[in-house]
């Protein structure tokens, strides 16, 4: 079965384009960062504590990327992510500070995310992006 997903193109100005989407997790509706270049799908912390019965750890990996190879990163298993048709029952997520992303988002009047999808999602899913038609397919 494919499932597709309309993406929203962020022009960034000068500085190239982001990818969005919208997923549902935990009865509420965020926006992600589509991110070929990230190896793991990655939220932010701040929003994640938000949900008192998520089990949030400690993790013993540095995380690259975002501008540092020093980011103290945690984990937590997410359940029931929804992206558009796609139900995704039970993955690990890395759970990084993203409150330097979702500043400068804010500062150019672009939505607040909740993280990055990433390459984990994307190649379990065999994901093909058509920046063309503005759309993402996954399939299951």
């Amino acid at each position: 079965m494919t499932v597709t997903i309309p993406l929203t193109i962020l022009d960034l100005h000068d500085d190239g384009f982001h990818p969005l989407l919208d997923i549902q997790l935990f009865g509420r509706a965020y926006t992600v960062v589509l991110d070929t270049g990230a190896s793991k799908t990655a939220f932010d912390k701040t929003l994640l504590q938000a949900h008192d019965d998520l089990l949030i750890m400690a993790s013993d990996k540095l995380s690259t990327g975002l501008g540092t190879n020093d980011m103290e990163s945690f984990t937590a298993i997410i359940s029931n992510m929804q992206i558009g048709g796609l139900l995704i029952p039970r993955f690990e997520v890395a759970v990084l500070d993203l409150s330097a992303i979702n500043i400068a988002y804010r500062q150019l009047n672009h939505p607040e995310i909740l993280g990055v999808l990433g390459g984990d999602i994307l190649m379990k899913y065999k994901a093909v992006i058509d920046y063309g038609k503005r759309v993402i397919k996954f399939r299951t």
